[in-house]
C-alpha cells in the first residue's frame, strides 16, 4: 500500500509547474512543495520499500517493490540535490544524463528509476 499523502495533490502540482515555469527561480518554500509532492507522486506510482530516494533536506521516500529494508541504511539508495531531482520529475532531464553528469549518487542493483520518469 503506497504511503499517506502529506502535500496536497493541488498545491503540490502547483509548486511543480511554477518550478518549472519559472526555471528553478522559486522561493525556498515552493521548492519545498514541489520536491515532497514529486517524491510522493513516486512511491504512489512505485510502491514499495526496497529503494530509498532522497533529496536533501526536504525529502526521502521509500519507492519500488521488492526485499523490503527496515534498519539502517538500505542497500539500494537513490541522493541527489533538488533541482536535479526536479528536473528528472519533469523530463528536462534524463537519468541516463543526470547519472554521467555525476548529479546521482547511487547504490545497490535496484537504485535506477528511468523506468519510473518522467512523473509530472
Amino acid at each position: 500500500m503506497p504511503p499517506r499523502r502529506r502535500v496536497p495533490v493541488e498545491s503540490g502540482a502547483a509548486a511543480v509547474r511554477q518550478w518549472r515555469d519559472e526555471d528553478g527561480a522559486v522561493e525556498r518554500a515552493v521548492l519545498a512543495t514541489a520536491v515532497r509532492y514529486s517524491l510522493e507522486e513516486l512511491a504512489q506510482r512505485a510502491p514499495g520499500r526496497s529503494v530509498e530516494v532522497r533529496v536533501p533536506p526536504f525529502g526521502a521516500v521509500q519507492c519500488i517493490a521488492g526485499q523490503t529494508h527496515t534498519r539502517g541504511t538500505p542497500p539500494n539508495v537513490i541522493e541527489t540535490d533538488a533541482a536535479t531531482w526536479l528536473a528528472l520529475a519533469v523530463g528536462v532531464l534524463g537519468w541516463e544524463q543526470a547519472w554521467e553528469s555525476g548529479a546521482l549518487r547511487v547504490s545497490g542493483h535496484r537504485a535506477d528509476l528511468a523506468p519510473y520518469l518522467p512523473l509530472v
